[in-house]
């Protein structure tokens, strides 16, 4: 039976108005350089972050980081390694400068901003591969960077979180925690919220299925658990995980069913659910960004230190 496609009104007022002015300036699929363009003028024109006390580019064996620390000198804090989000084929540290600096600022975390390899030109497995490479460049650089080794936490947006979530399941005894902001996690694109939200919510479900599609190439398996998580036989021994996820999103429900998978394997897992807002609102100034980053950087200072 075909469900009903989501009244207009499941969005806030404020959060309508926001969608509709980011999906007027949002090309459709199957341009990645016009996709790119958009996302970097869309960073341009946004609020910068907070003052972060010093921001310094690296490079991670071979993969370019931004390091940010907010207390230069200090020791034993958290480390968080950030994937930024654009379906794998756009966006970078200068899209996301403003989120690693929130992360940074509120956490007291050193956060490490990965520059991974993009797809069309680069497909499965070079983002994930940048991920593990970044992951462990900066562990192994804990004690420079002044963070506690045993307080390591990946984290992400979109397709950041599902590298977040793949680079735990790869190395799941060199991270303390996970926290993934409305992640991808199939790219079979099963689940309910996909039909509901599929047009009017900014991230469409046609834009979803071009992303897996130019991330995945000719040659990777979609049903491989480091490109779908969700598929993965077993998420035991993982680390705990604070899950994020807008409301109005086609990402909602295989969110929600890898948090209660997680649950289910004895993971301690959190899941904060954002009602009336749609997929992306983590870069908007709507009031629930503001609360779902000091959220997470509340959630990073208290579970790993």
């Amino acid at each position: 039976m075909t469900r009903p496609r989501a009244r207009p009104e499941a969005l806030s007022p404020r959060a309508r108005e926001a969608c509709a002015a980011m999906s007027a300036h949002f090309p459709p699929p199957g341009d990645a350089g016009a996709l790119r363009a958009a996302a970097a003028a869309g960073a341009a024109a946004a609020r910068p972050g907070p003052e972060v006390a010093a921001v310094r580019e690296a490079v991670a064996d071979g993969v370019p980081v931004r390091v940010y620390d907010p207390a230069p000198g200090a020791v034993g804090r958290p480390l968080v390694v950030y994937f930024h989000g654009g379906g794998w084929v756009m966006c970078g540290p200068d899209t996301h400068d403003a989120t690693c600096r929130t992360l940074a600022a509120r956490s007291g975390a050193v956060v490490v901003s990965a520059d991974y390899r993009l797809a069309p030109e680069h497909p499965w497995p070079a983002a994930p591969d940048d991920a593990l490479t970044v992951l462990l460049w900066a562990r192994a650089r804990t004690g420079d960077l002044g963070c506690d080794p045993g307080a390591v936490v990946v984290a992400g947006d979109s397709s950041g979180a599902n590298l977040a979530a793949v680079t735990a399941l790869r190395a799941p005894g060199l991270v303390a925690a996970q926290l993934l902001v409305y992640p991808p996690l199939d790219a079979s694109m099963a689940s309910a919220s996909v039909e509901t939200y599929a047009r009017d919510h900014f991230h469409t479900a046609a834009h979803m299925s071009w992303y897996w599609e130019s991330y995945l190439g000719p040659a990777a398996d979609p049903a491989h658990p480091y490109v779908s998580p969700l598929a993965a036989a077993d998420l035991a021994g993982l680390p705990p995980a604070l899950v994020v996820l807008a409301d109005c999103d086609v990402l909602r429900d295989e969110g929600l069913a890898y948090a209660r998978r997680l649950a289910a394997a004895g993971v301690e897992c959190e899941v904060r659910l954002f009602p009336g807002v749609f997929h992306g609102f983590l870069g908007t100034p709507l009031p629930a960004a503001a609360e779902a980053l000091a959220g997470a950087a509340e959630w990073v200072a208290r579970k790993v230190t």
